[in-house]
């Protein structure tokens, strides 16, 4: 045998890393690698550029591992936490076993974020319900039908990161990617930094609300 097989055939007999992982039992077990990264409940980590997962829709977090592991999200050299996502999707063997992992999150309890201090929410208020709310939702809770993902609980340094990569093209310019084309075009809506910041603030604002 093949150094490091005895290893794969283990994981794959754990459910770890196998296909045909679509039964909700086993999304826990193949979060289990993730969690190091986004913390046992999917909280996240803002240190590690790891966002929180925990009640984001599920449709979402599916598309976005796919797009992780065909390329389509991670592959530009300026998108270095990306391309370590990358290789943690890559794990995930089949359509099945990223959806038994999506389930997973989407059931969790959601996060939320305390509003930075400081910021004017009421100029958030405006912006967000002016640029942002018809697709990610009245309070940030997303909207699938809308593709269009829970905001409130995403830390500032993620949503600030996210929002710079559709702007530079680091992510969403790639003719095949439908909805980060969509948010390619909305990321220079907001005139300043400090928009952004009261748009962000008045997101996690809404998070104890949902």
């Amino acid at each position: 045998m093949r150094p490091g097989r005895w290893l794969w055939r283990l994981l794959a007999a754990c459910g770890l890393l196998a296909g045909g992982a679509g039964n909700a039992a086993t999304g826990p077990q193949l979060y289990a690698t993730c969690a190091a990264c986004h913390g046992a409940r999917a909280e996240g980590n803002p240190a590690l550029n790891a966002p929180a997962l925990a009640g984001q829709h599920a449709d979402y977090l599916q598309r976005q591992l796919q797009n992780f592991r065909s390329g389509l999200r991670g592959a530009h050299k300026n998108d270095l936490p990306g391309a370590q996502m990358r290789a943690a999707a890559a794990v995930l063997r089949d359509d099945a076993a990223v959806a038994a992992v999506a389930s997973h999150l989407a059931g969790l309890p959601k996060t939320t974020v305390r509003p930075a201090a400081g910021a004017d929410l009421r100029n958030g208020n405006n912006l967000y319900h002016g640029k942002c709310g018809a697709c990610h939702g009245g309070k940030a809770e997303g909207n699938a039908a809308l593709s269009a993902p829970r905001l409130a609980g995403l830390d500032a340094a993620y949503i600030k990161r996210q929002h710079r990569n559709f702007r530079e093209g680091v992510r969403g310019a790639r003719p095949e990617d439908r909805y980060g084309r969509q948010m390619g075009m909305m990321a220079n809506v907001l005139p300043t930094e400090k928009d952004l910041d009261d748009v962000i603030a008045f997101v996690h604002a809404q998070g104890a609300a949902q």
